[in-house]
């Protein structure tokens, strides 16, 4: 039999004779027989050795292991999001169209934008509404919700992971890429952040640019990565390291990445965006409470949302304007006030004109003057008093007071330990045992509370000083509030001292190097 030289590495046929023909000089073809007829081949068997390797599959192992790791509930189409707020379509004009003509604009050397704000200043509202305009204008690579709350979405372990999923997602190639890197690292998740993002994400787009006809094209990739709540992250060393990983991976002058933060101004983005901060040179910083008023946004958001109840109740007259200005001058600038205001004004089982006439008592009158979410604060605790009610109302359980219950509840002290609901419990637990100086009586709830360790698990949560300033005005009134408790069980009030003075000296420490931080800042800046 003739052998054939065959336009192949090595070709083995059935009389086990191998030849090799120079990989160099042998021509591509689609066939081994090109122009080739009039000839038969006898039975042929053909070797290849040392195949290339087999890539791996779209939606191999190594993708299955990264969808395990993300956050769905972090999307902002999640679900765990439904009816998310997001700006009116005639509030925030400027400010959305400002953050969207820098995010389009590719060629903008400032590719990080940081937005700071307070609480309830309309940070989520402004993201999830950043977030569906880039997905509607194509241009959406992923989005990141925190939320202290959802333990699948308060620490950084699942960041990187989500969003590498919402990357992959829009080219197979990418996908595959991404899918393979995990399968050679399977413990990729559990390494530093900066090398998860090095992995899953720089690497994969810079392999791929450099592959002919890989069918990536950096220049039209959706490249907008935006993440929300990065104060709601556990830890601020935590935050810090974000921080720290966006700047030095997706920030790359080859890549096309435009980077959009919102958070609270916590200790890790006011330290980075400080003079002297490592993204204070590289970063666009918006900062909602002192640059941006909201007051007129406040404004049409309650108008709207009120001419829409007058169609429910059919009484075009039930509110004024002076009602709604009233409302505004009370919310301090913070969206969060007019936007709970009309969700409990416009509850299905309650009459709006009488609970606006409720809330209208609440607010601060001429001449008084108010703190910081003072307003807010009254507005919470009268609606969860509202609540308690009507709660007790109907409560065949009689004794039981609804308002530690609830936070009761938050610590799960029967049936488990979260972190996320000690938080709750530290934060708001004492606005609700004595607001406004009114005496809820709860002595068999804080018995009940105390026996059971709870202030013990409270502690154990490590959670961060900042969140335990109500506690000291608690400790100052601790005889008063816990005069029944005493005279039956003597030693839960200690038990309830050793903590409270405990917190105090906490948050007494957290304040004093807080202070020390911000006099330091403005020493650098002058």
């Amino acid at each position: 039999m003739a052998e054939l030289m065959l336009p192949t590495p090595f070709v083995q046929e059935s009389t086990s004779h191998r030849l090799l023909t120079n990989p160099d000089t042998a021509r591509p073809s689609q066939s081994w027989f090109e122009r080739a007829h009039h000839f038969r081949t006898g039975n042929v068997n053909v070797t290849l050795i040392n195949p290339p390797p087999t890539p791996e599959p779209v939606d191999g192992p190594g993708w299955k292991l990264l969808v395990e790791s993300i956050s769905p509930n972090a999307l902002h189409n999640s679900s765990a999001r439904y009816d998310a707020p997001k700006c009116d379509e005639d509030t925030r004009v400027e400010l959305t169209r400002e953050l969207m003509d820098r995010i389009e604009d590719r060629e903008n050397p400032q590719r990080l934008l940081c937005m700071t704000g307070a609480a309830g200043s309309g940070k989520s509202a402004l993201q999830q509404t950043i977030a569906e305009r880039c997905e509607e204008s194509g241009i959406l690579g992923s989005a990141y919700f925190f939320a202290n709350a959802d333990p699948t979405r308060n620490t950084i372990s699942t960041v990187v992971p989500t969003i590498a999923f919402q990357l992959g997602s829009h080219y197979p190639a990418l996908k595959q890429a991404i899918g393979a890197a995990v399968a050679r690292d399977t413990v990729i998740f559990k390494r530093s952040l900066r090398t998860q993002m090095d992995s899953l994400i720089v690497r994969p787009l810079r392999d791929l640019r450099a592959q002919e006809g890989a069918g990536l094209d950096l220049a039209t990739l959706p490249h907008a990565i935006l993440i929300d709540g990065l104060d709601e992250c556990q830890g601020e060393d935590r935050q810090e390291e974000l921080l720290t990983a966006v700047r030095e991976c997706l920030l790359a002058d080859d890549l096309p990445f435009c980077i959009f933060i919102a958070s609270r101004p916590e200790w890790a983005i006011r330290t980075a965006l400080a003079p002297g901060g490592h993204l204070r040179a590289v970063a666009y910083h918006i900062q909602l409470s002192e640059h941006h008023d909201a007051s007129g946004d406040m404004r049409r958001f309650l108008r709207r949302r009120f001419e829409q109840l007058s169609v429910r109740i059919g009484n075009p007259h039930w509110f004024t304007e002076e009602n709604i200005e009233t409302l505004v001058e009370a919310g301090s600038g913070q969206f969060i006030y007019v936007a709970t205001v009309y969700r409990w004004i416009s509850g299905p089982r309650a009459s709006p004109t009488e609970r606006l006439k409720i809330v209208l008592a609440w607010v601060p009158h001429e001449g008084q003057t108010a703190r910081p979410y003072e307003a807010l604060d009254e507005l919470y605790t009268t609606i969860l008093l509202n609540a308690k009610n009507a709660y007790e109302a109907i409560d065949t359980h009689s004794g039981r007071d609804f308002l530690l219950l609830l936070k009761i509840h938050h610590i799960n002290v029967v049936n488990g330990f979260c972190y996320s609901g000690a938080f709750n419990a530290i934060y708001y637990l004492p606005r609700f045992w004595a607001p406004k100086g009114i005496l809820v009586e709860i002595d068999d709830e804080l018995i009940d509370f105390s026996q059971k360790g709870g202030w013990a698990k409270m502690d154990s949560a490590n959670v961060h000083p900042g969140c335990k300033e109500y506690y000291p005005l608690i400790l100052e009134r601790l005889d008063v509030l816990t005069e029944g408790v005493k005279k039956r069980s003597p030693e839960v009030v200690e038990v309830m001292r050793t903590y409270l003075e405990k917190f105090k000296r906490e948050y007494d420490d957290f304040e004093a190097e807080r202070q020390f931080e911000w006099s330091d800042t403005e020493t650098s800046s002058s």
